[in-house]
């Protein structure tokens, strides 16, 4: 007889959300990773000077972090309070007409392959234990107890950029000047090799074009910044 064993498996909403913070998290690496690289790579082209890569990388760094961190907190803001209100009309709803939000429920998991009768008995029972928490969970799609956090989503982005920038920042800055630009092109590639397999992964997809795509995004990115800078740095800007 064979022995299937899935007590050890990961089940329901908190997996989905654990994937969807570690997916956040490797994109605002690359993130970090691509557009710092291009700066001091850029800079890099414009002149050698040891001070002012790190100036423009710690810049970079922080103008970088800041925003994703910035932008994360609105964008999850506004999620939550959609979030909140769907709730209170879930809520309100309940209150005044709650046999039709019975029958609503019945129907949503008739939707779900229950027969009508199994439906109903199970539409009972949830709306008996926790009403709000049934429809919120069946309905929207919601977890009550664990709406989404705008300062984690903040704090998780801040870190990511951060984390992925700092690579070629040190990169750029602690090798000797004859090898920066070569150590700092191919630690670059090799994270982005490494954050573009992780997103794959993530997703269920073949590695290597996730990652020969974001190898090639972050090669030419490096190169039209580094022409750019050569150019300004030829004519003196």
């Amino acid at each position: 007889m064979t022995d299937i064993r899935t007590h050890d498996e990961p089940h329901g909403n908190g997996l989905g959300a654990r994937l969807n913070w570690l997916r956040a998290a490797v994109l605002g690496a690359n993130d970090g990773i691509v557009s710092t690289a291009g700066l001091v790579v850029g800079v890099a082209g414009a002149t050698g000077d040891r001070g002012t890569l790190l100036t423009a990388g710690l810049a970079g760094l922080l103008a970088g972090s800041m925003s994703m961190a910035a932008g994360e907190y609105v964008s999850v803001s506004t999620q939550r309070d959609s979030e909140r209100a769907a709730l209170a009309i879930e809520k309100y709803e309940l209150a005044q007409t709650p046999e039709a939000e019975l029958a609503e429920l019945t129907g949503l998991l008739e939707g779900k392959g229950l027969s009508h009768e199994v439906a109903r008995e199970a539409a009972l029972q949830l709306t008996a234990r926790d009403a709000l928490r049934a429809h919120a969970e069946v309905e929207l799609g919601i977890n009550p107890d664990e709406l989404t956090n705008p300062w984690h989503a903040a704090g998780a982005s801040f870190l990511a950029f951060t984390a992925g920038a700092l690579l070629p920042l040190l990169a750029i800055v602690l090798p000797p000047a004859s090898l920066r630009l070569l150590v700092t092109v191919l630690s670059v590639l090799a994270a982005l090799a490494l954050t573009g397999w992780w997103s794959a992964r993530l997703g269920d997809a073949a590695p290597w074009p996730a990652v020969l795509r974001n190898m090639g995004g972050g090669a030419l990115a490096m190169a039209v910044t580094y022409a750019a800078g050569e150019l300004l740095g030829a004519v003196g800007v």
